[in-house]
Order: C-alpha cells, then sequence, then structure tokens
C-alpha cells in the first residue's frame, strides 16, 4: 500500500460497519468475528471517512469541529493504521 497523503479518500473496509453504541458510550467497529471499541478520535476520524471527503477535508472538519489546529499527521498516521488493519479502504489502492 502506497502512503497516505492528504488527497487520499478512505472509505469503510468491506465487511465492516460503524455504529454509535449508547451502552458502550462510543463508535464501535463491527465485523463479522468482532467488535472494535474506538476511542473518541478513532470514532471522529472513523465517522467522516466515506470515499468522498479527502484526508485533507476531513482534518478541516474535525479541526473547525473541536476548535484545534495542526491534526494532519494524526490523522494521517490514523488512517495509514485503519487501512493496514483493513477498516478503512483507500480510493485507487
Amino acid at each position: 500500500m502506497s502512503g497516505i497523503d492528504a488527497q487520499s479518500r478512505p472509505s469503510l473496509g468491506r465487511g465492516f460497519r460503524l455504529q454509535w453504541e449508547p451502552a458502550q458510550d462510543s463508535h464501535v467497529l463491527l465485523y463479522p468475528e468482532g467488535m472494535v471499541k474506538l476511542n473518541g478520535s478513532a470514532g471522529a476520524i472513523m465517522s467522516r471517512c466515506d470515499g468522498v471527503r479527502t484526508v485533507a477535508q476531513i482534518v478541516a472538519d474535525i479541526e473547525q469541529a473541536y476548535g484545534v489546529r495542526g491534526l494532519m499527521a494524526d490523522v494521517t498516521a490514523f488512517v495509514e493504521l485503519a487501512a493496514q488493519q483493513s477498516w478503512l479502504e483507500i480510493a485507487g489502492e
């Protein structure tokens, strides 16, 4: 897999479903073999990975929503990790 950059368009991997789980008070990633409970940051990123938005757009949205700056490196690192785990697919790869 090539590196993730600002123009990459991540989307949920095949076989995965993201949903808010009130009992867990967090987003969870469901797949046939189980479930991954996501922390707040991971849930915020994953919920924006729709295959339409670029990483740059996801970062801008999160920075605006939370009133912070400088998240590109952290979001990119998470997207890379999630893609390695097959949680996310990157358009064109």
